[in-house]
C-alpha cells in the first residue's frame, strides 16, 4: 500500500526508470505498521495475563522495578504511535510543495529565500524530523539501565541473606531457600523485562529513524528539483 506524491513525481522524477521513480516517491503506511505491532503487543499482553505471567512477575519483584520498566515501555510505545502519525502526515504534505504547510514547505521556502547560512534550512529540517527521537532513544536506554539496577539489587539481597548465615539448620532450609531465591528472582526478572522492553522499543525507534531519513531524502530531492526549475526559468 503506497501513496504517490505528485509534487515529487512531477518535479524530481527522471524521464527514465519509471519504476524506480515510483518507489522513491511512495509514502509507506507507517501508522498502519505501528498499529499492527500494537495489536500484536496487545494480544501478547492479554495472553500473558491469562497465563498468570504478569501476576508472577509483579509478585516476584518486591522492588517494583519490573512495574516501572513496563510502564516506561508502554508510555514510550504510545509516543511512537503518535510520532508515526506526525511523520506520515508531514511526508504526505510534501506533495503540496512550497505552497503547502509543514516541514517540507518551510524548508523549500527557506531555500527560495537564499539565507546567509546555507546549512540552516537543513539543520531546522533535521531538528523537526530527528530531534525528538534522541530523547526517545534515551528513554529506551533507561529500560536497560533499570534492568541492570534490578540485577544489582537482587544480587545484593542475595549476598545479604548469605551473609546472615551463622550456621545451617536443616529445619529452616525452606525459609532460607525462599529468602535466597527472592534476591535471585529480582535480579533475573528485572534484567529480562528490561532487555525485552529495550529490544521492542528499539525496533519501533529504528523504524521511525529510517522513515525520517526517507522523509529528509524526499525533501532534499524536492529542493533540488526546485533549484533546477528556477535555473531553467532564469535561462529562459
Amino acid at each position: 500500500m503506497a501513496v504517490r506524491i505528485p509534487f515529487l513525481s512531477g518535479l524530481a522524477a527522471p524521464r527514465r526508470g519509471g519504476a524506480k521513480a515510483d518507489a522513491a516517491t511512495s509514502v509507506e503506511p507507517l501508522a498502519f505498521e505501528w498499529l499492527a505491532l500494537a495489536g500484536l503487543l496487545a494480544f501478547a499482553t492479554w495472553l500473558l495475563g491469562v497465563r498468570g505471567v504478569w501476576a508472577l512477575l509483579l509478585s516476584a519483584d518486591p522492588t517494583g522495578l519490573t512495574l516501572v520498566i513496563i510502564a516506561v515501555f508502554f508510555t514510550a510505545s504510545l509516543w511512537c504511535g503518535t510520532r508515526t502519525r506526525v511523520l506520515q502526515r508531514e511526508r504526505a504534505a510534501l506533495a503540496q510543495g512550497p505552497r503547502g504547510a509543514g516541514w517540507a514547505a518551510e524548508y523549500l521556502q527557506a531555500l527560495r529565500s537564499q539565507p546567509t547560512d546555507s546549512g540552516a534550512p537543513m539543520d531546522l529540517l533535521l531538528e523537526h524530523t530527528h530531534g525528538p527521537h534522541g530523547t526517545a532513544w534515551w528513554v529506551n536506554g533507561i529500560q536497560l539501565k533499570l534492568g541492570l539496577l534490578g540485577k544489582v539489587i537482587g544480587f545484593s539481597i542475595l549476598a545479604l541473606q548469605i551473609g546472615k548465615l551463622q550456621n545451617f539448620d536443616p529445619t529452616q532450609s525452606q525459609e532460607l531457600l525462599r529468602q535466597l531465591t527472592t534476591g535471585l528472582g529480582v535480579a533475573l526478572l528485572t534484567t529480562m523485562v528490561g532487555l525485552v522492553g529495550n529490544i521492542l522499543l528499539g525496533l519501533q525507534l529504528t523504524r521511525l529513524d529510517r522513515y525520517a531519513d526517507a522523509l529528509v531524502a524526499d525533501v532534499q530531492r524536492a529542493g533540488l528539483a526546485q533549484g533546477d526549475t528556477g535555473a531553467a526559468t532564469a535561462r529562459q
